[in-house]
C-alpha cells in the first residue's frame, strides 16, 4: 500500500502515510489525500502534453514546477499542509471577513491545507489557467473548531474562443450541479467580481468559479463538492490545450499575450488575497508566493488595440462578463 501511494503522488504527503492511514476517516486526512491526488493528476496531464519538459519536483516543499517547455512557459502545481499557531495579523485578516475567533492566551491553533496551480502556456491561443482548493480549521479557546473551504478554477485567454469558453464553464457547471444547481451561478458571479482589476475596469480573465468561507450544509457535503470541483480541473482545461497548442501565431499575437500577462501580474500583486496574505506572513517563501507570476510579461505605455480587432473583442468580454452556459 505504501508503494502504491508513492506511485500515486508526485511527492510524499506532508503527514506521514502511517498517520494518514490511522486517521483516514478524518476529513483532514481525506482532504490531504485529495490535494496530493489532484497535484499528481494535473502534473501527469501536463507532462503528457509537453513530453520535452519535465516537472522539477521539490519533495520537501511539495511543489512541481515546469519551466520553459515546448507547450508551457511556466506551470506550477503546489501542495501545502501547515499547522501551528495563527499570528494576530492573520487572525485579524480573517476576522475582517466576518469570522469571530476566541483566542486562548492570544493564540489560535490552526491547520490549513490546499493545492494551487497556475499554468502559463507559450502559445497565445492557449489560455492561462489557475485553480486553488483549500481547507482551513481553527481551534478556539473552548476547544470548538471552526472550519471552512475555499477555492475555484478560472481561465485567462489572450484571445477569445467562444467554444473553449463554453466548454470550460459547462464542465465547471456540471461539477457544481451535482450538488446544487444554485452553486454555479452564485460562484460564477463571485469569480467575476473577485478577479476584477479595479484600476483597469476589467476582469483578469473570463472567470469560472470562486468561493470562500464555505462551511455549510455539512463538512461532508462541502468536502464532496470541493472534490467534484478538483476532479473537473483536468477535463475543463486539458482539451483546450490539446486543441490549440500547435496553432500558428504571429509576433503581434505574442506581443498581445505579453501585455495581457502584464494585467495578470497587476491583479496578483495588487488585489490577490492569497499573494497579499503570503507577503504579510513572516518567514514565508517569496519564490513560492510569486510562483503564479509568468516567466515573461510586458507593459507598454498607452497601448490601445484597434476597434473591432481580435484584441478589442477579448477586452469587451473582460469589461462585461458573459453568461457562457445559457
Amino acid at each position: 500500500e505504501e508503494k502504491e501511494l508513492r506511485q500515486r503522488f508526485m511527492a510524499p504527503p506532508v503527514t506521514g502515510l502511517r498517520e494518514l492511514r490511522r486517521r483516514r476517516r478524518e476529513l483532514r486526512s481525506r482532504m490531504e489525500l485529495l490535494i496530493m491526488e489532484t497535484q499528481a493528476e494535473v502534473c501527469r496531464a501536463l507532462t503528457a502534453l509537453d513530453p520535452g519538459a519535465s516537472f522539477a519536483v521539490d519533495s520537501w516543499e511539495r511543489k512541481c514546477v515546469l519551466q520553459d517547455g515546448d507547450v508551457f512557459e511556466k506551470a506550477g502545481v503546489n501542495v501545502s499542509v501547515v499547522s501551528g499557531l495563527l499570528s494576530e495579523e492573520a487572525a485579524r485578516q480573517m476576522r475582517s471577513r466576518g469570522k469571530s475567533l476566541k483566542a486562548k492566551d492570544g493564540k489560535l491553533p490552526f491547520c490549513a491545507m490546499g493545492v494551487s496551480s497556475v499554468i502559463h502556456p507559450k502559445n497565445p491561443h492557449v489560455p492561462t489557467m489557475h485553480f486553488n482548493y483549500r481547507y482551513f480549521e481553527i481551534e478556539e479557546a473552548d476547544g470548538t473548531k471552526q472550519w471552512w473551504f475555499g477555492g475555484g478554477t478560472d481561465l485567462t485567454p489572450t484571445y477569445l474562443n467562444e467554444e473553449d469558453a463554453v466548454h470550460f464553464h459547462k464542465t465547471l457547471k456540471e461539477a457544481c450541479d451535482k450538488h446544487d444547481p444554485k452553486l454555479y451561478p452564485k460562484y460564477k458571479k463571485w469569480c467575476d467580481d473577485y478577479f476584477y482589476i479595479k484600476h483597469r475596469g476589467e476582469r483578469r480573465g473570463i472567470g469560472g468559479i470562486f468561493f470562500d468561507d464555505m462551511d455549510s450544509p455539512s463538512k461532508e457535503e462541502v468536502f464532496q463538492f470541493v472534490k467534484s470541483c478538483a476532479k473537473a480541473v483536468v477535463p475543463c482545461y486539458i482539451p483546450i490545450v490539446k486543441k490549440h497548442c500547435h496553432d500558428s501565431f504571429t509576433p503581434e499575437e505574442k506581443l498581445w499575450q505579453q501585455l495581457r500577462r502584464g494585467r495578470y501580474v497587476e491583479f496578483n500583486l495588487v488585489y490577490d488575497r492569497g499573494t497579499k496574505f503570503g507577503l504579510l506572513t513572516p518567514g514565508s517563501r517569496i519564490e513560492s508566493i510569486l510562483m503564479s507570476l509568468p516567466l515573461t510579461a510586458r507593459w507598454e505605455y498607452m497601448h490601445t488595440p484597434p476597434e473591432s480587432s481580435k484584441e478589442a473583442e477579448i477586452l469587451e468580454v473582460l469589461r462585461n462578463p458573459k453568461d457562457w452556459v445559457h
